[in-house]
């Protein structure tokens, strides 16, 4: 634990410069002038060829308020749009901490010819109100007020009376907003009204990402609490749930007398809320995500991809991982580093903001670009490769026997799984008997490559835990394994790792000192070309 005050003031600083400046976020200040985009109120500026626009709509108040939210935006339009040629519309918004886009950011999607709207979410920025975490009441009648201003723009194109041709980009909370308009504009019209999206490291499920299985990502939770403290962007219930969660070791549902309920409070705020009530979207998406993220993992990726949208929208979309995302330093298991983009270099011959603008050059305008690869998921590994599959299930079983670690202390322990070379692409789990007598009983599972068991090291930095609040006796139990791709050499091995701490879920394991033992153990593998 010697790491704590280290990790918590590296996560504080990546926080700041990496979850705000997600892929397509903001990096600077701007003032954008209050006023009513009905009353066409604001600023106009010409620059470089573009007309921009600051301005502000008024939404709903705050909770337990009466006064209305100012929510600040910008418009950027080129040249070359005009009445008579009327050009697509891209919505844009930052990650957590951030604020909406200068123009340098999004240039180079004006010099391909869109036009942009950039906003500030609610609780950042010169917008008004906290940030609810994308909650459908509250950002989602921001965004849908915000689509009605691109509607009433006569230079941009329009599908209909209240349709503009749009989609929309952002990473981590601006992939969130994407969701949470979309969904609600389905729930409401019957139609999405954004005719495609490209979300990228965003999240499926809230409280399952902050806490899976119930155990807190701490380093994240005290982080994102950090984070809006500058600018009081959450509601203090939040705050003081994510202390609550950080200090309990579990994540706060109320059953505490005194404690919050994040539980509900998170219910409606991702994509799995709507999905559960049989909402589907039925467009086109590029889905980036980072195989190395800790915060919002691949696995929470691979669920937007099978169940947000219909079978239609995915043969008309593409899924792409690339090594990054929320990513912290992996020192307790020892992970990897890598920070490449195979897949958007395969695919489109460059970046991801490339990849991003042939994916709309195409869905959007209909232009025929070549752009390869829809329909299937496209999976960086550590090693700078792309794997391409259908599937993220797991197709091979391998026994391993037992697996046992202790609780609350001890180093991580590597168990040989197969021999390489092997190439392991999707979302692995282990079956077994388990046995833990002790209480609040935890430990952290991950695949893990190296020559030997002393030598392993984490496969793209991620564990997942079992929580097994009671003792339990030989208990078949199917576990979960964080979502990979890798490759696996010849002379080197793929291993189960077992640890009982992680740097990810800090102080997080078990409370007393145990034994955590799975029995008859196999580990399940989606393996590539077997």
């Amino acid at each position: 634990m010697r790491r704590t005050a280290a990790t918590l003031t590296a996560t504080l600083a990546l926080l700041a410069g990496g979850l705000a400046a997600a892929p397509s976020s903001p990096a600077a200040d701007r003032q954008a002038a209050s006023g009513s985009a009905a009353s066409g109120l604001g600023d106009t500026v010409a620059r470089a060829a573009v007309t921009t626009r600051d301005a502000c709509i008024t939404s709903v108040p705050e909770p337990g308020a009466t006064a209305k939210v100012d929510i600040c935006y910008t418009v950027f339009k080129p040249r070359a749009a005009t009445k008579k040629r009327p050009v697509p519309m891209i919505m844009h918004s930052h990650g957590w901490g951030g604020k909406r886009a200068e123009q340098p950011e999004i240039q180079a999607w004006l010099d391909a010819g869109y036009g942009v709207l950039s906003f500030d979410q609610r609780g950042f920025g010169t917008s008004g109100g906290h940030a609810h975490v994308e909650d459908p009441t509250l950002e989602g009648r921001d965004v849908r007020g915000l689509v009605k201003v691109v509607a009433g723009l006569p230079w941009v194109q329009q599908d209909g009376p209240g349709d503009p041709r749009m989609g929309a980009i952002g990473g981590s909370y601006g992939g969130g907003y994407q969701y949470v308009g979309a969904f609600e504009l389905l729930r409401l019209k019957g139609k999405p009204v954004f005719d495609a999206l490209s979300p990228q490291i965003t999240w499926h499920d809230l409280s399952q990402s902050l806490a899976p299985s119930g155990v807190v990502r701490t380093e994240w939770a005290l982080a994102l609490s950090a984070a809006s403290l500058i600018s009081d962007a959450l509601p203090v219930n939040v705050y003081k749930a994510l202390l609550e969660g950080a200090a309990l070791g579990v994540w706060p549902d109320g059953s505490i007398p005194g404690t919050e309920d994040m539980v509900s409070f998170f219910r409606k705020n991702g994509p799995k809320w709507h999905v559960e009530h049989g909402r589907r979207l039925d467009i086109p998406m590029l889905l980036g995500q980072g195989t190395t993220d800790g915060l919002f993992p691949l696995e929470q990726g691979f669920r937007n991809w099978k169940r947000a949208m219909t079978a239609k929208a995915r043969r008309q979309s593409i899924f792409v991982a690339y090594n990054g995302g929320h990513v912290l330093p992996a020192i307790l298991p020892a992970g990897t580093t890598a920070d490449t983009d195979p897949c958007s270099r395969k695919l489109a011959g460059g970046d991801f903001e490339k990849l991003n603008i042939r994916f709309f050059d195409q869905v959007l305008r209909g232009r025929r670009t070549g752009l390869r690869g829809f329909g299937k998921m496209h999976l960086a590994t550590p090693g700078d490769r792309c794997t391409t599959i259908a599937t993220p299930q797991a197709n091979t079983a391998k026994k391993i026997g037992t697996v046992a670690t202790l609780e609350g202390v001890g180093t991580p322990l590597s168990y040989p799984v197969a021999a390489g070379p092997i190439r392991v692409a999707g979302t692995p789990y282990l079956t077994g008997r388990l046995t833990a007598l002790g209480l609040q009983n935890r430990a952290f599972y991950g695949l893990a490559v190296g020559r030997t068991p002393l030598d392993a090291r984490l496969v793209q930095n991620n564990v997942l835990p079992i929580n097994e609040p009671t003792p339990v006796l030989g208990e078949k139990r199917r576990v979960a394994l964080p979502s990979v791709a890798v490759d696996v050499p010849k002379g080197q091995h793929l291993y189960l790792m077992v640890t009982p701490i992680s740097d990810t879920f800090l102080l997080m394991g078990s409370r007393l000192p145990g034994v955590v033992t799975i029995e008859d153990t196999v580990v399940h593998l989606p393996v590539v070309g077997r």
